[in-house]
């Protein structure tokens, strides 16, 4: 089978990456050529897709079973996969993300038909803008698209905590270990659902070229769900301490640091539990296998094993230090002024 991977180095495609090529596909990588090392057992194709007339002249004389764009994010990304790719692929996989999911949740069970709708994120409404054209271009004009939703993915590169340098992820370990507090949003019940990119993968890859999956929609994610609190410890028992947590209505942390607005409001800040019937119904060997404190244990193992990894976010570090002790000291002033009332 011949596949083309638009991007296929990220923390979820570069997963996807591996296990396409032990499985043999006749993968295709097209991107900029940045990190060899992850394309490593397929074919690269070096243009930037978004240069779409050197990239109609490198794809010139190839068709392929399957075509994955990892990196498109809005609608003027798919009206170029559309004009590149119409003529080019027996089926089309958009990933989009659960992110775009009705907030707040109407129902807490997210399945594939649940609505979509995010007040909170730009990010979540392009995916779903994304995923109404392409939905189009299928009922119009018989586009072959798939549509993959994934939640919070991690590997050995990502720390996936609710609050934490998503660049520099290793910050929230090195808080930890020097006994500083980490922000969890609410009260760190909410309930949520981390998946590991090899498990991610089995699914994917199991729906390239399988025709009945174009026109559907899929969630790819574990059926492990946690709590914020729990995750966050987990975390910490894989750095080898105990957590400092504070919790902090997300509200009141996406007043403080309004580019978290979308990512917990829209997002971390509510349940997420994902039915994956659908998933295991059109790839019937997936089954999500990496339970979180493993696969955290491996990532924390991965980090500690290199110095050079070990990247610290100073301003961020900065900024949770000043949101904590102005929720603390909020918080003392609000039970002393309160308390002088009764």
């Amino acid at each position: 089978m011949k596949v083309l991977f638009i991007g296929g180095t990220g923390l979820i495609s570069s997963a996807c990456t591996r296990l396409a090529v032990e499985r043999g596909l006749d993968l295709f990588l097209l991107n900029r050529g940045r990190d060899p090392y992850a394309a490593r057992g397929a074919t690269p194709l070096l243009v930037d897709v978004r240069d779409e007339a050197a990239a109609g002249r490198v794809l010139a004389d190839h068709r392929f079973d399957a075509v994955v764009d990892w990196i498109a994010f809005d609608p003027g990304d798919i009206e170029r996969d559309l004009r590149l790719f119409g003529d080019r692929t027996d089926q089309f996989v958009f990933i989009s993300s659960a992110s775009a999911y009705q907030k707040p949740l109407g129902d807490w069970l997210l399945r594939e038909d649940s609505p979509l709708a995010n007040p909170f994120w730009d990010y979540s409404r392009n995916k779903i803008a994304c995923e109404e054209r392409l939905l189009r271009a299928y009922r119009e004009d018989g586009f072959p698209v798939t549509i993959v939703r994934p939640s919070l993915t991690y590997g050995d590169t990502q720390i996936p905590l609710a609050v934490n340098s998503w660049d520099r992820p290793f910050t929230a370990i090195a808080r930890m270990r020097r006994g500083a507090p980490l922000i969890v949003p609410g009260d760190g019940t909410s309930l949520w659902t981390i998946t590991h990119n090899s498990d991610f993968a089995r699914a994917f890859v199991g729906l390239l070229g399988r025709r009945q999956a174009i026109g559907h929609a899929f969630n790819i994610m574990s059926d492990e769900v946690l709590t914020w609190d729990e995750i966050y410890r987990q975390v910490a028992a894989a750095a080898g301490v105990e957590a400092r947590l504070v919790h902090i209505a997300s509200d009141f942390i996406a007043a403080c640091l309004p580019e978290m607005r979308g990512t917990l409001l829209g997002d971390k800040s509510v349940s997420a539990v994902f039915d994956t019937t659908k998933i295991k119904r059109f790839v019937p060997d997936f089954r999500a296998t990496t339970p979180f404190a493993e696969g955290i244990r491996r990532t924390v193992a991965w980090f500690d094993a290199d110095p050079a990894r070990q990247q610290v976010d100073a301003t961020m570090n900065a900024r949770w230090d000043r949101l904590i002790a102005a929720y603390e000291e909020g918080l003392a002033n609000a039970v002393r002024v309160v308390g002088e009332g009764t």
